[in-house]
């Protein structure tokens, strides 16, 4: 939980650098929300979203936007958005990983832009990994 809450405060304070107003998930190595936060003001409809970008990037440990790649027409994973009850394929969710490497969870931001909501959970994943034991 400690972990989980650091997370979401450098994502927190990242946000306030920016002056945006965001909604920062993180979920556990099984994609179960594990701390949530949503900024005074930050819009309702990104609550959903940056939950499921945190649940995106863990159920395929990988960023969200990076599976967005292959989701598009064409692509091997072409309407992957639609399995498990809703994943959210544009950037903002990135897994986080353990000093072995092994993924123990992910972190979601959404609220902006989708280049904001990445560097915000950037902020977040560099919290983790600067405290990963």
């Amino acid at each position: 939980m400690e972990q989980a809450k650091a997370v979401v405060e450098a994502s927190v304070r990242k946000a306030r650098e920016l002056n945006l107003l965001m909604n920062v998930a993180v979920v556990d190595a099984g994609g179960n929300l594990k701390f949530f936060t949503r900024m005074d003001d930050a819009w309702l409809g990104s609550i959903d979203i940056a939950i499921k970008k945190a649940r995106t990037a863990r159920l395929f440990d990988m960023p969200s936007g990076d599976l967005g790649r292959l989701a598009q027409p064409g692509q091997p994973l072409y309407h992957i958005e639609f399995s498990n009850d809703g994943l959210i394929t544009f950037p903002g969710g990135i897994p986080l990983q353990d000093g072995t490497g092994h993924v123990v969870g992910a972190v979601g931001v959404s609220g902006s832009t989708v280049d904001n909501d990445q560097v915000v959970a950037e902020a977040g994943a560099s919290a983790f990994n600067a405290a990963a034991p």
